[in-house]
């Protein structure tokens, strides 16, 4: 009886000892939030401003490592760029909205004349019309997706002053923020306040631990960068981005590569009450 006993016990513990290693193995998932294809996150990867090194450089490269992107821009700057942008926006990289001007605090001695502090927001919902407008007529696309120009959100000064992110609720399906600390929650985050990592000037290494907390939560880490080249200020590294988009791909992390209009409407529609 003694020895039918223990093998019952010994049994019983196995079973629990191999449930424990099925749950740790599986992908984690934020809150409950199913990934297609049982990836483990998300990740897009954003560049702002349409520099001209986005188009020279990083283009090839983009295409090269089959990845598609999402770029904030200026009309101004496509323009010195239109034939590569339209080629962009033709071969499924997303094109977003970046205003006009690029306003930002007049504490940037260089943005003085275009301070946020000097503009209400029927002045920033004229410009973020005409950015659309514009881009529109030049590239055939119509933005869905902002990004804060300086991560800044506000318009005004003082007892005047408003946060603008109901403008860009009002007419964008995303907005994205600079300089943050996080990934995006799927089932939480405001999609017109979305959260992004700098990526610029820093090696994979430097990236690892975000993206490892991004694969642990389930999240949607929203990556942000400028210039792409081998190195330099505001610069995504060469050697980073390809692996950042290895890492990504790796069969042991199975993050969601896209751009951000693609992963917020699959958020949006797992979001939706079902009928």
């Amino acid at each position: 009886m003694l020895k039918h006993k223990m093998l019952w016990v010994i049994a019983a513990v196995s079973i629990l000892i191999w449930q424990s290693l099925s749950v740790s193995s599986a992908p984690q998932q934020a809150s409950g939030f199913v990934w297609p294809e049982a990836r483990r996150g998300a990740l897009s990867l954003t560049f702002d401003d349409a520099r001209l090194s986005q188009v020279d450089i990083g283009m090839a490269v983009l295409d090269r490592l089959q990845t598609k992107a999402t770029f904030y821009v200026q009309p101004s700057n496509v323009e010195k760029r239109l034939d590569g942008w339209k080629k962009m926006a033709a071969t499924g990289h997303e094109i977003a909205n970046h205003t006009i001007v690029h306003p930002c605090s007049g504490n940037f001695p260089w943005a003085r004349n275009k301070a946020l502090e000097d503009y209400s927001l029927q002045k920033m919902n004229d410009e973020l019309v005409e950015a659309n407008n514009q881009l529109k007529a030049l590239l055939g696309v119509t933005p869905v997706s902002y990004a804060y120009t300086c991560g800044q959100t506000f318009v005004g000064r003082g007892l005047d002053a408003r946060s603008y992110i109901p403008v860009v609720a009002s007419l964008f399906l995303t907005g994205r923020s600079a300089y943050d600390e996080t990934p995006n929650d799927p089932l939480f985050c405001d999609f017109a306040q979305l959260a992004s990592f700098d990526m610029d000037a820093k090696s994979f290494d430097q990236l690892l631990p975000i993206l490892e907390q991004t694969k642990k939560q389930g999240g949607w880490l929203i990556l942000m960068g400028h210039e792409i080249n081998k190195d330099g200020n505001q610069t995504t590294r060469l050697e980073t981005l390809e692996k950042l988009v290895a890492y990504a791909n790796a069969p042991e992390n199975k993050l969601w590569n896209a751009p951000v209009v693609t992963i917020a409407k699959y958020i949006q529609q797992q979001r939706a009450p079902r009928k």
